[in-house]
């Protein structure tokens, strides 16, 4: 189809030995994802584990699974590589995996999105919720369907038809701008389902949320304390993740080699003191999670009780 016969939007050519194929591109809805394609394609964005100007020119589709989809954007070939760096995911309700030609984000878990994608042969709703759907195809679903592994992708072109699409500028500044402002909001969403479950909790300067379930005595621990405690700790979803309630055990540890929000809180409390304690991610495991239970930024609520120290 000539670019002059497009309707307004922001379209993705794949030139590749097979054909080209033609995707339409989700950048109002997905800006975040698009940006990062359109400034990888283009070279405007920068990144690592490629000596090329322009990123996904010369790459191959590396995965291709008959009946399922094919996958490209590694520059190891290996599927275990990206550019260096990695953004949040952005779930979208009517965006779905729900027929061939979906384009979407490949990843490693949550919010581990970079630069490699891939494009269904059929419906693969399942995925739907895991990884993002930023376009689909609009021509050339028959080239997809013939793409074998190990085929080019000899050139990508972005082409904007109409004055939004023009308008759509993938810059360094404006990429780390929306990344930014995606997090800012999530964390009012997450704050605000935090006082809306418990409006009654304390919140300190540094963004931790707690309350005082039962009052304690003496003086309060330092750091360096050996403290014995009793917790439970869960996701906001109710997910109990450790409790040395249900091992019948307390645990003993130092203030020192804990995650900040249990540190700030432990140095605050008297012994037989007992709190509900809401700890938001920068507080917690942060975007890497812990122990394969603890998804990456994670809110963790925990019943923590100091039961002694020395």
């Amino acid at each position: 189809m000539p670019a002059t016969d497009l309707p307004d939007g922001l379209y993705a050519r794949i030139e590749t030995p097979k054909g080209n194929i033609l995707l339409e591109l989700e950048f109002k809805k997905t800006p975040i994802t698009v940006m990062n394609f359109v400034g990888l394609a283009e070279g405007t964005l920068p990144f690592s584990n490629r000596d090329a100007k322009y990123y996904y020119d010369g790459l191959a589709f590396h995965r291709v699974i008959k009946d399922f989809m094919i996958q490209g954007g590694c520059p190891f070939g290996n599927g275990r590589g990206g550019p260096g760096y990695s953004f949040p995911d952005e779930f979208v309700p009517e965006l779905t995996h729900d027929r061939p030609g979906i384009l979407s984000m490949a990843n490693s878990g949550p919010n581990t999105n970079g630069s490699q994608f891939f494009i269904t042969h059929v419906p693969t709703p399942w995925l739907d919720g895991k990884h993002t759907v930023f376009g689909h195809v609009v021509e050339g679903q028959e080239v997809v369907n013939a793409i074998a592994q190990g085929d080019a992708i000899k050139k990508v072109t972005i082409l904007r038809i109409g004055r939004e699409a023009k308008q759509f500028a993938a810059s360094e500044a404006a990429f780390k701008k929306l990344i930014a402002e995606k997090g800012r909001k999530a964390k009012e969403m997450k704050d605000k389902a935090i006082t809306d479950r418990w409006p009654d909790l304390t919140r300190t300067a540094s963004g931790l949320y707690y309350r005082i379930e039962r009052e304690g005595s003496g003086g309060k621990p330092q750091s360096g304390s050996t403290v014995t405690v009793h917790y439970k700790g869960q996701l906001l979803d109710g997910t109990v993740f450790d409790s040395s309630y249900a091992r019948n055990k307390p645990a003993e540890f130092e203030v020192g080699g804990v995650i900040p929000g249990f540190r700030e809180t432990l140095l605050d409390m008297r012994k037989g003191e007992k709190r509900l304690v809401v700890i938001p991610p920068e507080l917690g495991y942060g975007s890497r999670g812990a122990g394969g239970v603890i998804p990456p930024n994670a809110t963790l609520v925990f019943e923590l009780e100091l039961l002694d120290f020395h």
